[in-house]
């Protein structure tokens, strides 16, 4: 027990204070004193106490009262308050405990046991406070570890991204650039979005580029067919959206999860014409109505087996014009105000 506790004595009869103090002395605590509630109170805002010795009946406020407002205290609600009485019947004590006393001492005092009681609780409440300090490091300890296992889970998880990419790249240096493109527009997007955290932007980011993973799954012939597909073709093409939807579908993370989202879902329309399911408006998940105009702008501005590319302006003008059938309102709006900055990613 360290001979540095500090011990508030709260009475307003001046030799009781003095009689306490002289019993515990040759303990070398330090002392403090009040000869009523208010002036114990101003103490407690200015002082660590690790012990108050209380008296009840006072002019002003009660011990109870100054108990009752120590206890609403963040800073004061631990500290240990032992009442002095001259007398103990059950209706005190059950109302001294209810307003959150740890114990009473009857006056006058028995040097024995006001020294016992005093070491008890003092010595009660420094370990507490140990207690209280090794939890604190303890959940300290488990938050970094959670934090740092977390981070591990969303690098494993970006890695894993990363490989399906490289997997699609394989196919053309265009495909490549392309989705990389659309990860740069689509948190172009999600950053001046009015519904769209930092964190969701990012989370866009990552996952955008696996919008068109299905096509890993298709025939090599109809992916890399110069000139319009036929209606089966076409059909069959359309396929990727769903077999995304099988290759990402038994993943919860985060980013695996947008990612699976965004590919089942960035064919859909604003008007509902879209597919695979014929979703409109906010049935459309935002994460995909975003990469939906982000990889419908950069696949106009580029060339393709299929296709020649278009002229920035063109490109700008079909965003425009389909706003509300194609694509949702709110994002174009984003779109034309920040065009510049879309241009500026499509040259890369």
């Amino acid at each position: 027990m360290s001979n540095s506790s500090h011990i508030l004595i709260v009475d307003d009869v001046s030799d009781n204070i003095q009689v306490a103090m002289s019993i515990l002395k040759e303990k070398n605590y330090q002392f403090s004193f009040a000869l009523n509630g208010e002036q114990a109170l101003k103490l407690v805002e200015k002082n660590d106490f690790d012990l108050i010795l209380l008296d009840i009946m006072m002019p002003g406020l009660s011990g109870y009262e100054v108990c009752q407002q120590l206890k609403k205290q963040l800073n004061t609600k631990d500290i240990p308050v032992i009442f002095l009485t001259a007398k103990i019947d059950v209706d005190s004590t059950r109302e001294g405990f209810a307003v959150g006393a740890v114990d009473y001492i009857t006056k006058p005092f028995h040097p024995e046991e006001l020294i016992a009681r005093v070491k008890t609780h003092l010595e009660l409440y420094a370990a507490k406070r140990v207690l209280k300090r090794h939890n604190l490091n303890l959940k300290n300890s488990l938050l970094y570890r959670e934090k740092r296992f977390m981070a591990e889970l969303e690098d494993s998880q970006k890695e894993m991204i990363q490989v399906l990419i490289e997997l699609m790249e394989a196919n053309s240096d265009e495909t490549g650039r392309h989705i990389r493109r659309v990860a740069e527009y689509s948190r172009l997007l999600g950053h001046y979005h009015p519904s769209i955290t930092e964190e969701d932007a990012q989370i866009i980011f990552y996952a955008a580029p696996m919008h068109d993973i299905g096509k890993i799954a298709l025939p090599h012939e109809i992916l890399h067919k110069p000139g319009r597909l036929t209606e089966e073709e076409f059909n069959i093409m359309k396929t990727h959206t769903t077999l995304a939807h099988e290759i990402l579908k038994m993943s919860n993370r985060k980013y695996v999860k947008a990612a699976e989202i965004i590919a089942m879902q960035h064919h859909e329309k604003w008007n509902g014409t879209g597919y695979p399911l014929g979703l409109a408006r906010e049935n459309i998940h935002l994460y995909a109505r975003i990469v939906a105009l982000a990889d419908v702008f950069d696949a106009l501005t580029h060339k393709r087996v299929y296709k020649e590319a278009w002229s920035t302006e063109e490109a700008v003008e079909y965003i425009i014009q389909h706003k509300n059938t194609q694509f949702d309102p709110v994002l174009v709006d984003i779109f034309e105000e920040h065009v510049d900055e879309f241009i500026a990613i499509s040259r890369f």
